[in-house]
């Protein structure tokens, strides 16, 4: 049976009831990650949702980030990476992360 998604918007604000799920935006997601690594010297508009995260032709993230990138999707999230194998494609750009949050999220 799928889960109806209903979005609700008061003053700006995305809103849920017990039975409603809201889905993670990448904006959301990049103020995490930006806070999270203290990137100080960015903003959410200069990452684009398809940049890769990693890598000098991207955000140019490392594997410590990559850590501390985990630990955000299951404090701030709730998610786990459970396939390690999958993870490059998952860590690729915030699209695919957020993609990943929304299919895994309760």
């Amino acid at each position: 049976m799928a889960r109806r998604l209903v979005l609700k918007r008061y003053n700006g604000i995305m809103q849920k009831n017990s039975r409603e799920r809201v889905l993670v935006t990448t904006a959301e997601l990049k103020e995490k990650i930006i806070a999270g690594l203290d990137l100080e010297d960015i903003s959410v508009d200069e990452i684009s949702d398809d940049m890769p995260l990693f890598g000098d032709d991207g955000l140019g993230l490392d594997s410590v980030d990559a850590i501390e990138v985990t630990l955000i999707l299951e404090k701030e999230f709730g998610v786990k990476v459970k396939n390690v194998e999958e993870s490059a494609n998952i860590f690729a750009t915030s699209e695919t992360l957020v993609k990943y949050i929304n299919e895994n999220k309760d």
